[in-house]
C-alpha cells in the first residue's frame, strides 16, 4: 500500500499545561540512512514529553519536534542500509520525538522485537522506560546480585520497571511511593519494603537496613542530601530527573569519607551507538523474560490519540500505576 502524504498528530501548539496538545496534520515522514518508518499503533507517554510541552526540554536539532518518546506498531518503509527490518514487522521502539502521530521514523537499530505474546498496547510502554532503567541502574549504579537498591517513585512507569529488573538481577528492592495502595503494588512487583512517603521516613528505613548500595531517584530537590544520607558506605546515587528542582547545596564531606558516586544521565541527547549499544543488551540480558512474560510493562491506562491531554493531566497528578499509552490506530 502507498504511503499516505500526510498525517494526523498531536503538536504542542504553544508551550504551557496538559490544553496546549492539539490535534494537527502534518506530512508523513521518509527514512533516512540507517532509518525505518513505523506506522505507530500506540505510544508510550513519558515524564519528558511534559517537560518538553512545558519549553523545558527541548527535542534534538534534528527530530521532530513532537512528543513522544517511544511507540509500538509495524515498519511501514525501510530507508537506505536496512537490513535487520522488513515491511511489516512488529516492532517497539526508542524514538528521537514524534510518537505522538500515526508514523515516525527512528533508527533501526533503535527498535526491537514485540517480545513474544505481548500485545502492541503493552510493547508501547517499553522502550523509554527500559533503555533508562538500564543505562541507570546497571551501567551507571553498577547494581549487582545481593545489594540494596531503592528505586524512588516505585510505582511510576521507570519505577515498575526498576524494581523488575533489579529484583532479576537479585538485588534487594526496596521503593518509595504515595499511598499505601502504591506501595502493595511495588510489593507486588517484587520490592521487598515499599515506603509510604507520607507517613513513613525512607531515609530511617533504610538506614535501619544499614542503607541502600543504590539509589534511582527522580525526584531531586532535597532529596539529594537525605538520598545521601540513606547510602551504605560505597553507595552510588543516580539522577534521572529533578521533579523538586536541580539546583541544592550539599556537604560533600560525606561523599568523601563515606565513598560515595553521585551521578546520573540522560537519555535522549546521547549518542545513535550509546543508544544501539543499549538495544543490543536489553535484546539480550531483558527480551527473553520479557518473552516468557517473567517481567512485563505494568499497564495503567490508555487514551486516544487526540486525548493526550487527558494523558498529560493524569501522568501529572501521580495518580498512575505504571504506563500510560496513547492508542494511535
Amino acid at each position: 500500500m502507498p504511503l499516505p502524504a500526510t498525517m494526523t498528530v498531536v503538536e504542542i501548539s504553544q508551550f504551557g499545561g496538559p490544553e496546549v496538545l492539539l490535534p494537527a496534520t502534518a506530512p508523513v515522514p521518509q527514512p533516512g540512512e540507517g532509518q525505518i518508518l513505523i506506522q505507530i499503533a500506540y505510544a508510550g507517554v513519558n515524564r519528558p514529553d511534559a517537560l518538553q510541552r512545558a519549553g523545558n526540554y527541548a527535542p534534538p536539532k534534528d527530530a521532530s519536534p513532537l512528543p513522544g518518546l517511544e511507540a509500538s506498531g509495524h515498519v511501514a518503509a525501510i530507508g537506505p542500509g536496512v537490513t535487520r527490518w522488513a515491511v511489516g514487522d512488529a516492532v517497539c521502539a526508542l524514538l528521537p520525538g514524534g510518537g505522538y502521530a500515526e508514523y515516525a521514523v527512528t533508527a533501526a537499530d533503535h527498535a526491537l522485537p514485540v517480545p513474544r505474546g505481548m500485545s502492541l498496547e503493552a510493547a508501547a510502554g517499553l522502550c523509554e522506560t527500559f533503555f533508562t532503567v538500564w543505562t541507570n541502574v546497571f551501567l551507571r549504579g553498577r547494581l549487582t546480585a545481593g545489594e540494596k537498591f531503592l528505586v524512588h517513585g516505585g510505582s511510576s512507569g521507570i519505577g515498575t520497571t526498576a524494581i523488575q529488573l533489579a529484583r532479576l538481577r537479585g538485588a534487594r528492592v526496596f521503593a518509595t511511593a504515595g499511598s499505601d495502595e502504591k506501595c502493595a503494588a511495588c510489593v507486588a512487583l517484587g520490592a521487598e519494603q515499599a515506603i509510604n512517603y507520607r507517613t513513613t521516613d525512607y531515609v530511617a528505613a533504610l538506614r535501619a537496613e544499614k542503607g541502600a548500595d543504590v539509589i534511582l531517584d527522580m525526584v531531586g530537590g532535597d532529596y539529594i542530601a537525605r538520598n545521601l544520607d540513606a547510602l551504605a558506605m560505597d553507595g552510588r546515587l543516580v539522577q534521572i530527573a529533578y521533579l523538586q528542582g536541580s539546583k541544592v547545596s550539599l556537604d560533600m564531606m560525606q561523599v568523601m569519607t563515606r565513598r560515595l558516586t553521585i551521578t546520573g544521565s540522560t537519555l535522549r541527547p546521547q549518542s545513535h551507538a550509546a543508544k544501539a549499544a543499549i538495544a543490543r543488551d536489553l535484546l539480550a540480558e531483558v527480551w527473553p523474560h520479557l518473552d516468557s512474560g517473567a517481567i512485563a510493562p505494568v499497564m495503567d491506562s490508555v487514551f486516544p490519540l487526540a486525548e493526550a491531554a487527558r494523558a498529560h493531566a493524569r501522568m501529572e497528578s501521580s495518580a498512575n500505576i505504571g504506563k500510560i499509552i496513547l492508542k494511535v490506530i
